[in-house]
């Protein structure tokens, strides 16, 4: 009987084995408690669906995630078939959690994202900001890759155009947010990783 406990640890152990596994006391109560309500981002052999740290000691995977690996799958289960959304993933660390004045570096903006597709895992929608990976600088520490996903209604009129131009880094979060009223995000997650090298 004591060893079915035991058992049953390593069965869950070597079952998640793909999957990323922290401890709470591997991240600050705020980056934490920054990931809400079930985002799911999920690259060939990590998946994110609650915050975490890529695992310093595993270069080759934080190698792949930078140079390999293209846009991650989003599933978010609660999307409403028939809604809009607005996916943004944004380094606010750039080009470093200390001297973040490149904040926020836009990595991926995708619009009018259907509901549908976000709850089989695809992204179907208008690309405003192509995927550019992961990319903390060497010697800059941990970065923190957050996904924020927000309802978008059909006539939100979203300055495709005048986004398109401007350089992905300094970009006013906050303005773009306010801008199209868009208020909170649905759900948000997070993962932090640093330079494949370091």
């Amino acid at each position: 009987m004591t060893l079915l406990p035991v058992f049953l640890l390593l069965c869950c152990s070597m079952w998640g084995s793909h999957h990323v596994e922290v401890t709470a006391d591997t991240l600050s109560f705020e980056d934490a408690s920054f990931c809400s309500n079930g985002l799911e981002v999920s690259y060939p052999e990590l998946r994110v669906d609650s915050c975490l740290i890529v695992p310093k000691d595993d270069r080759k995977l934080r190698q792949k995630l930078t140079t390999e690996w293209g846009p991650p799958t989003i599933t978010y289960p609660e999307a409403l078939g028939d809604k809009y959304y607005i996916l943004m993933m944004v380094d606010p660390d750039a080009p470093s959690r200390s001297s973040p004045t490149q904040r926020y570096w836009r990595h991926w903006l995708v619009t009018y994202v259907k509901g549908k597709s976000l709850r089989n895992g695809l992204i179907v929608g208008d690309t405003i900001t192509h995927y550019v990976a992961p990319t903390p600088p060497p010697g800059s520490g941990l970065h923190r890759y957050q996904f924020l996903l927000y309802k978008q209604t059909r006539d939100m009129p979203v300055p495709d155009n005048e986004l398109a131009t401007l350089p992905r880094g300094r970009w006013d979060l906050k303005a773009f947010v306010t801008s199209l009223n868009l208020g909170e995000p649905v759900a948000m997650v997070q993962f932090l990783t640093k330079h494949y090298k370091d």
